[in-house]
C-alpha cells in the first residue's frame, strides 16, 4: 500500500545496524549517539522542570527563553544579528529540514544537496514529490567539483540543502566553497537551508562558517541546529531554525502539522545550557578530536584506509586494502566477525558506486569503548582471512 516514492525508505540503516549490534552484542559504532549524558546542570534543570509541572504544550514557536538564547548564541559565536521572533523551535533538526523542503517545494521542484548525505534528506525530498539533485563529495578530501555544482542547478531549483560540518564525510566546507554555493543559489532564486548540528565539533583549528554570515546570504538562508549533538542529548529532539521572518513563517506553516510542539521541560533547560562558558564548547571539540584520533589509530592498525575528518562524530574508511570491493558486505558482517557495528556509506548516496567501498564509524563513545573497539578491529585481518 505504500506510495512508490517512499518505497526506498521503509527502514533506516541506523535502526537496522543498531538492532544488529544489540542482537550480536557488538560495539555500536554505527549510529551517531554518545554513550554519556550531557552537562549535569542541563540534566538537573530538565528534571526540575518536570517536577515543577512544565509538562504541557509550550508555545507554538517555542518558549521565548529558548528563542532568545538561540539568538544570543548566534551573536556570541558568529556575530549574527538574529531576532528571537525569527527563531522557531522544532522537534530536532530533522523536522526542521523536512518542514523546509515541504514548505518550499512543489512536486517536480528540485533540491540541490551533496552526496553522501544524511539519509533523511532523500526521504524528505521524496515526501515532497520533489527531485534530488546531488553533487558528489569524493575522497580523499570530500570536496566538490565547482562545475558539477553549477550543473546541478536549473530553473526548477527551489532549495539548496547544505550540511557543514558534514555527515557522513566529516568535511567542513570552507568559506570559498560556501561562497560559490551561495552565489549559485542567489542566481537561481533558491532558498539555502543549512544543517549545522555539528557546529561546535570542528577539529585541528578549522573554522565553522555559517552560510548566513556571508555577504548577502542572511536574506535567503534558513539556519538549523539542535541541542542533541552539542549537549549529548540526542533523544530529547529539540532543534531550531532561524532566518528571514517570511521564510521562517513559511517553514512554520508546514512544521505545525508535523509535530505541533515538543520538549516542554527540555526547552528552558537548553536555553540555560546555551549560555555555558566558552570552556564547555572548547572542551567538547578537544575531547572529540582526541577520540577521533584514538579511533583512527585503531582503524589504521586494522588495515583500513582512513580519511581523517575535520569535524562531526564520524570517520570514513575504505575497505579495499582488506580485499573487499563492497563496504556494505563488510559492514553487515562486522558484528558477527569481530563484534563491532558500522554503517556502509553507499546507503547515503544516490549513486551507490560513490560509496561502494566506504564504511563510516562513529567515535562519540567513551574512551574504554573505543579502546575495546580498537582491540576487536585489530583482529579484522584474521577474521577476513577466515
Amino acid at each position: 500500500m505504500l506510495v512508490d516514492r517512499m518505497r526506498p525508505f521503509t527502514s533506516t540503516i541506523f535502526a537496522e545496524m543498531s538492532a544488529l549490534a544489540l542482537r550480536t552484542g557488538a560495539i555500536n559504532l554505527g549510529q551517531g549517539f554518545p554513550d554519556t549524558d550531557g552537562p549535569p546542570s542541563l540534566l538537573a534543570d530538565a528534571a526540575a522542570n518536570i517536577r515543577a509541572g512544565v509538562n504541557q504544550y509550550p508555545p507554538g514557536p517555542g518558549i521565548p527563553q529558548l528563542r532568545t538564547a538561540v539568538a544570543e548564541h548566534q551573536r556570541r559565536f558568529y556575530g549574527l544579528d538574529v531576532d528571537p521572533d525569527a527563531v522557531l523551535v522544532t522537534t530536532g533538526a530533522t523536522e526542521a529540514i523536512a518542514a523546509a523542503v515541504l514548505a518550499f517545494c512543489d512536486p517536480g521542484d528540485e533540491v540541490v544537496t551533496f552526496e553522501p548525505y544524511y539519509d533523511s534528506y532523500a526521504a524528505t525530498v521524496a515526501l515532497a514529490s520533489a527531485v534530488l539533485r546531488p553533487v558528489k563529495l569524493r575522497p580523499p578530501t570530500f570536496g566538490f567539483d565547482p562545475d558539477e555544482l553549477r550543473a546541478a542547478f536549473s530553473a526548477r531549483t527551489k532549495v539548496v540543502l547544505v550540511n557543514t560540518p558534514h555527515n557522513p564525510t566529516g568535511t567542513v566546507l570552507t568559506r570559498e566553497q560556501l561562497t560559490l554555493i551561495g552565489e549559485l543559489a542567489a542566481e537561481h532564486g533558491a532558498v539555502v537551508v543549512t544543517d549545522e548540528v555539528y557546529e561546535h565539533m570542528v577539529f585541528d583549528g578549522r573554522e565553522h562558517v555559517p552560510m548566513a554570515t556571508l555577504p548577502g546570504m542572511a536574506e535567503r538562508t534558513l539556519t538549523i541546529s539542535s541541542a542533541g549533538k552539542t549537549f549529548s542529548v540526542t533523544g530529547w529532539k529539540v532543534g531550531w531554525v532561524h532566518g528571514p521572518a517570511e521564510l521562517v513563517a513559511a517553514l512554520r506553516a508546514a512544521k505545525q502539522f508535523l509535530t505541533y510542539v515538543s520538549g516542554a521541560p527540555f526547552q528552558p533547560a537548553i536555553a540555560t545550557a546555551l549560555a555555558l562558558p566558552d570552556d564547555f564548547y572548547t572542551a567538547l571539540s578537544a575531547d572529540l578530536q582526541r577520540k577521533r584520533d584514538q579511533l583512527c589509530a585503531g582503524l589504521e592498525a586494522a588495515g583500513l584506509t582512513v580519511y581523517r575528518p575535520s569535524g562531526t562524530y564520524f570517520v570514513i574508511t575504505d575497505v579495499t586494502p582488506l580485499g573487499f570491493a563492497d563496504g556494505a558486505e563488510l559492514a553487515w558482517s562486522l558484528p558477527e566477525r569481530i563484534g563491532v557495528a558500522a554503517v556502509p556509506v553507499s546507503v547515503f548516496c544516490a549513486d551507490p558506486e560513490l560509496g561502494r567501498t566506504l564504511v563510516r564509524f562513529a567515535f562519540c563513545k567513551r574512551d574504554e569503548v573505543l579502546a575495546e573497539a580498537a582491540s576487536r578491529l585489530a583482529r579484522l585481518g584474521a577474521a577476513v582471512d577466515a
